[in-house]
């Protein structure tokens, strides 16, 4: 017999005395299942998951949104874009380009307005106030596009250095 098998003879004793004083979880089986080292200095959150979590906490703490239908229709949409995925590891420079590419271009952020409208009557059971151009906004209405515009803008400022 070798030093090897001897050290895993010894080694499958040790643990099966471990275990007779203690009950199996959830995470002990799946770490079996994966074998020893297998998430070693890794994060079982996938990196994607990560950056998208990281987008939608810094909208949640940054945007000035008090109904949060527009942190959602934000969020719904860098989720997965090839704008994130091309930023894994730096999440807020995709969020800060894209907040940018909102204020650059007028039809876009017209449709982000009528999103967050359709997001915020689907949440309050209400029926939405769209802007019409050319008319005054509803009085009630909690997404304009210049309210939006104003928003996204404060967002862009609170933005960290390193991200833009």
């Amino acid at each position: 017999m070798t030093d090897d098998d001897e050290q895993r003879r010894a080694n499958a004793e040790i643990e099966r005395e471990i275990r007779l004083g203690r009950k199996l979880g959830p995470q002990d089986l799946l770490a079996q299942m994966a074998g020893p080292g297998a998430l070693k200095g890794a994060s079982p959150i996938s990196p994607v998951l990560q950056a998208e979590t990281e987008v939608g906490t810094w909208l949640g703490s940054n945007l000035a949104d008090v109904d949060g239908a527009l942190r959602v229709v934000l969020h719904r949409h860098l989720k997965g874009s090839a704008l994130l995925l091309d930023n894994l590891e730096r999440p807020l420079v995709a969020l800060t380009a894209y907040l940018q590419q909102l204020l650059a271009t007028e039809h876009l952020l017209r449709e982000i307005v009528s999103e967050a409208d359709v997001e915020w009557g689907r949440a309050m059971d209400e029926r939405p106030h769209f802007e019409r151009e050319g008319a005054a906004p509803h009085p009630d209405d909690p997404y304009t596009v210049e309210g939006v515009r104003l928003a996204l803008r404060e967002a862009l400022g609170r933005m960290p250095s390193d991200a833009g």
